[in-house]
């Protein structure tokens, strides 16, 4: 008997307007949550790219521009939401009150806060849901997210680098520091602590993109409230109660969670 995967909507809705943050680990995931759907540097990106359209310099025509990617940048933003809850909702229902997988060639793959989720969940999605398509699925979902971070990531760091920093560096200088910054670390801690600091490792980069994103949005607010720089195309009430709310919002969210994201840090670093 395979477990339904139908999650009640009720139930879903209810925790969405009062989540519980109460038990171990889970201030510090719904943290890692925000971080990975909004991440600091695409709002750099999301408003680069209306610049990246050829347009005429009217009224009208900016006016169509900056609706036309303020729905791009919201529809993007809410396929995202949906994706990541999907995701939580499914591993929800498929792994709790589970302690191992006996897998069909008679491997059992036994859970632990120390696993390493990834590789579990591809090799215990398709006996778990009784389909072969499930952890195709998985592996293609990891390889789109991975290549859409990269993407995003190296677009949002040439907007940064080039266009408001105007710095000019060589190819392959930058892919070296890039490298270094971002693979080297990674690497030594895996070697160090094994394959179980995978998941840390991500959920902690996460976090840290979560706790990153006050230092972009305060900044961002406050060029784009601005009448004495923007004039007519100044932020509105709305997006003024909106967006400093949401930034006051994220960073209460930031200083509550730091002390469980510092523990968690030190865990995924030097273990226990």
């Amino acid at each position: 008997m395979f477990p339904a995967t139908s999650p009640d909507f009720r139930e879903l809705g209810r925790a969405l307007v009062h989540p519980s943050l109460r038990d171990s680990g889970m201030l510090v995931l719904a943290t890692g949550i925000i971080g990975a759907t909004v991440m600091p540097h695409n709002l750099y990106l999301h408003s680069a790219l209306v610049q990246t359209r050829k347009i005429p310099r009217d009224e009208s025509s900016l006016r169509n521009a900056i609706r036309f990617n303020t729905l791009d940048a919201a529809f993007a933003l809410t396929i995202a939401f949906l994706v990541n809850a999907a995701i939580l909702v499914l591993a929800a229902l498929v792994f709790h009150g589970k302690s191992d997988v006996t897998l069909p060639d008679g491997q059992v793959v036994a859970f632990s806060p120390d696993s390493d989720w990834i590789r579990i969940a591809h090799l215990t999605l398709a006996p778990l849901l009784g389909t072969t398509a499930a952890s195709t699925l998985f592996a293609v979902a990891l390889f789109a997210s991975g290549q859409s971070s990269t993407i995003t990531g190296t677009l949002a760091g040439q907007v940064v680098m080039e266009g408001f920093m105007t710095w000019r560096i060589r190819p392959w200088v930058r892919r070296l520091i890039s490298r270094a910054v971002a693979v080297v670390p990674a690497v030594v801690i895996i070697n160090l602590r094994g394959d179980s600091s995978i998941t840390n490792l991500l959920t902690l980069s996460q976090v840290v993109l979560c706790l990153e994103l006050p230092f972009a949005i305060f900044p961002l607010l406050y060029f784009t409230s601005s009448r004495a720089r923007l004039g007519q195309w100044a932020n509105g009430w709305f997006l003024l109660a909106f967006g400093w709310g949401s930034a006051v919002l994220i960073t209460a969210l930031d200083l509550f969670s730091l002390p469980a994201a510092v523990r968690a840090a030190w865990h995924a670093v030097i273990g226990s």
